[in-house]
C-alpha cells in the first residue's frame, strides 16, 4: 500500500514541481516524473529514517554503558 500511496502523492507532486519551476509539459510526463520523484524521494527518506533511528540506538547504548561504569566505579567497589 506505501507504493500506491507513493504514486499516487507523486502524480499531485509533478504537477505542482513542473507548475513551480514554470515547466509546460503534457500530462503523462508530469505524472511520470513526480511518481518517479516521489519513489526516489520516498524511498531516501525512509533510509535516511532508518540510519537516524539505528544512529539514535548505538549513541542511547554508549550513554547506557557510560552511566553503568560510572555507577560501577562510584557504587559498585
Amino acid at each position: 500500500m506505501g507504493i500506491v500511496l507513493l504514486i499516487i502523492i507523486g502524480a499531485a507532486a509533478g504537477f505542482l514541481a513542473t507548475r513551480a519551476f514554470g515547466w509546460e509539459a503534457d500530462i503523462p510526463t508530469t505524472v511520470v516524473i513526480g511518481m518517479a520523484g516521489a519513489l526516489v524521494g520516498g524511498f531516501a527518506l525512509r533510509a535516511l529514517v532508518t540510519m537516524a533511528v539505528w544512529m539514535a540506538g548505538f549513541v542511547g547504548a554508549v550513554l547506557g554503558a557510560v552511566a553503568l561504569v560510572w555507577l560501577w566505579q562510584k557504587y559498585g567497589r
